[in-house]
């Protein structure tokens, strides 16, 4: 009797398979690619392994023994449970799970973060075995966590270009200069030009900002922050003007609490970006969710 089963004794059994599914040792050769005597001397090694006689064969014809009927159904049940196997194993092999630590600036675009979430749908999916934990951080602390190993990956607007970091193009934020109704320039706030402004205090982000000049001088920026909170607080108090991303502004702006100044002409754009260590760019898990927030975002 089969003590252990070899990688013979499968090559063995395919062949006594292809023989029952044939209905014969003759009609076996053109599948199996080989002889009669060949497929009759496989088959009797496969008794002499299992120790009893499988089918019946020569000039009468071909037919299974009773014991060669019940073997029948166990070997097909063997080759399927080792394909079975072979399948789960691959799927092993594909499967990527593990924590993606997640940094996110604050108040991201909602159709964005709708891009985001889709992002991880898809990857999810495919991997059910992948976790993700999120962080909410200043751009200048995302970066920090990255290269520290805290980070994964990181989504924000990141004014600095670390050499230590890869940056990749993801979206474009608008933001827009605003007043409250309780600034003496709300009344004309729609079409106010540079010049209108430029007398009056501004709360400013306190990281550069290459994207827009400053629309006052440095003695007019008296609040800095890099809070969207903070800003929209001094900019509602009345006593600051200040630009605001426009897809958090238009809550205040649908209750007539804020108005744009000129959004023609104060307002500019910043690009947002994934950033992640160059180190572990090849990670399986960053470039996995790398490449599903490139897709998303029609980024090539």
């Amino acid at each position: 009797m089969l003590g252990n089963v070899s990688e013979l004794d499968i090559r063995l059994i395919k062949v006594f398979l292809a023989v029952v599914e044939a209905g014969g040792i003759s009609a076996a050769q053109t599948a199996l690619n080989t002889t009669q005597p060949t497929i009759s001397a496989q088959l009797a090694s496969l008794e002499t392994r299992v120790g009893f006689r499988l089918c019946q064969r020569g000039r009468a014809g071909f037919a299974l023994t009773p014991k060669g009927s019940q073997f029948l159904d166990a070997a097909r049940r063997l080759l399927a449970a080792a394909e079975g196997f072979r399948l789960e194993v691959q799927h092993i092999n594909r499967t990527l799970s593990g924590t993606l630590n997640i940094g996110l600036l604050g108040q991201i675009d909602p159709v964005a973060n709708k891009k985001i979430a889709l992002a991880i749908a898809r990857l999810r999916a495919r991997h059910e075995g992948l976790y993700f934990q999120f962080t909410e951080l200043s751009s200048s602390f995302l970066e920090e966590k990255i290269i520290n190993g805290h980070l994964d990956l990181a989504i924000g607007y990141f004014w600095r270009r670390l050499d230590t970091l890869d940056y990749f193009s993801l979206f474009k934020e608008t933001q827009i200069a605003y007043c409250s109704p309780s600034h003496p320039l709300f009344d004309r706030a729609g079409s106010l030009s540079a010049e209108d402004v430029a007398e009056h205090e501004w709360v400013w982000p306190s990281h550069p900002l290459p994207e827009m000049p400053a629309p006052t001088s440095i003695e007019r920026l008296t609040a800095l922050t890099d809070s969207m909170d903070g800003a929209a607080l001094l900019i509602l108090s009345g006593q600051h003007l200040g630009f605001l991303p426009q897809h958090y502004a238009a809550k205040h702006v649908d209750l007539d609490q804020l108005h744009a100044l000129n959004p023609e002409q104060l307002r500019y754009e910043v690009c947002f970006h994934a950033a992640v260590r160059r180190a572990t760019r090849q990670s399986d898990l960053v470039s996995a969710f790398l490449a599903e927030l490139m897709e998303m975002f029609g980024v090539n």
